[in-house]
Parts: C-alpha cells; sequence; structure tokens
C-alpha cells in the first residue's frame, strides 16, 4: 500500500495481505482530532488498564499520554496454560493464572516476555513469549 506523496510501501505483509481500513481498536468519533496536552495525565487503573510509562493500548489515545500506542496482536495461551507476571521475570508477583486457550493481547514484545492483556478488560502484565502462539495460526 502507498499513500499519496510517498515513495515507498507503508507496511509489507507476505500473501497480500493489507492492513484493514476500518480499524477497530480506534474509538468511535476520534479521527480528526488534534490531540494536545491540556493539564495533568490521568492515572490508569492498577492491573487492568493497558498503559504504562513508554506504551499504551491503541484504544487509549487521547485518554493517556505515553510516547507510543500499540495495536494488540492477539495470542493464544498453549495446552499449560501460563501466569501473568507484574514483570518480565519469573520471581516477579504473579497476577493471575492463565487458562489453556485464553486470549491474550500482545501490545510489546521483549527478551522472550509479552507484555499485554487477558481479553479486552482482563489483567495485565507479563507472560512468556514461550507460552503464546499467534492467533489464527
Amino acid at each position: 500500500m502507498t499513500l499519496p506523496g510517498l515513495s515507498a510501501p507503508i507496511f509489507k505483509f507476505g500473501e497480500g495481505r493489507h492492513l484493514p481500513i476500518d480499524d477497530t481498536n480506534l474509538r468511535d468519533g476520534m479521527t480528526g482530532i488534534s490531540f494536545a496536552m491540556t493539564g495533568p495525565g490521568v492515572t490508569a487503573e492498577a492491573g487492568h488498564l493497558p498503559v504504562r510509562g513508554d506504551l499504551a493500548h491503541i484504544s487509549l489515545a487521547g485518554r493517556y499520554f505515553v510516547p507510543h500506542y500499540a495495536v494488540p496482536m492477539p495470542h493464544v495461551v498453549g495446552s499449560g496454560g501460563c501466569a501473568i507476571r507484574s514483570a518480565a521475570k519469573l520471581e516477579a508477583t504473579l497476577v493471575c493464572e492463565l487458562p489453556a486457550n485464553a486470549i491474550f493481547d500482545v501490545l510489546d514484545i521483549s527478551g522472550g516476555w509479552a507484555w499485554g492483556q487477558c481479553g479486552a478488560d482482563g489483567f495485565v502484565g507479563y507472560v512468556p513469549m514461550a507460552g503464546l502462539k499467534a492467533a489464527g495460526t
């Protein structure tokens, strides 16, 4: 896909796949709105809101100011289930256990760990990538 004024594709997906025009992760009525800082930021709800200092779920743009917003990448929890932890290490506090086949929306991957949220309003935290596989594969 190329946009007017650009000489190269923005995204290239294998097998001719393209990003959908209608993005279900955007909030209704948010297109064409200018975002400006108008006061102090809002504090995130601990444990259930996918916001951290450097990154937030794309649906939170306009409500939480962070340097980057991410579109969730749905993954399926493997047959053994896995745990959501408060940090990307096995010694971190256990947030909750995810059963096999649960959907975990990955927002960031680093060092073998995925940061994201279980479903649309579930717990947020870190899960080992070894316990997940991309949905639809």
